[in-house]
């Protein structure tokens, strides 16, 4: 599982001229399931997320965590961060979760990362979403499950 992050001022999804989710400070995650995903992989990277220290503090570190800012999430399915560009000039999208797996692993990280952080929005799986956000910092960290897998 791929997550985007995006420290932000603030963001918005809209879908069919109508917003759909919006934040001021806090996360913009574009989310991209993979083959052979798990609940797992969603709760890693929920629990990173939710505690990495990506905020300044009163000194100008990045010391404190979106919880602790009191900030807001949207989190956004892409299965587009999936692509593999090895081949060719035309990505394919193989590693991809089929996308009733990828609805289910995204409406289950939604969800559990609602249970951390204050308020959380999302995308709409499978839509047309139209993204728009201040990028603060900027601060943009990728982040892949396998990689927190290995540390355990």
């Amino acid at each position: 599982m791929i997550a985007i992050l995006q420290r932000v001022s603030r963001a918005s999804v809209t879908v069919d001229g109508e917003v759909r989710a919006e934040c001021g400070k806090g996360l913009l995650i574009l989310l991209g399931v993979a083959r052979g995903d798990t609940e797992e992989d969603c709760r890693l990277l929920a629990d990173k997320i939710s505690k990495l220290r990506i905020f300044s503090d009163e000194d100008g570190k990045m010391n404190l965590s979106v919880c602790d800012v009191a900030g807001s999430v949207i989190a956004v399915p892409n299965f587009t961060l999936l692509a593999s560009y090895r081949k060719g000039n035309r990505p394919d999208f193989f590693g991809s979760a089929p996308p009733d797996e990828a609805k289910a692993l995204f409406d289950y990280f939604a969800d559990y990362i609602s249970s951390l952080v204050p308020a959380v929005g999302r995308g709409v799986f499978g839509a047309d979403m139209k993204v728009d956000l201040l990028n603060d910092g900027p601060v943009t960290i990728a982040m892949d499950s396998n990689v927190l897998k290995k540390k355990q």
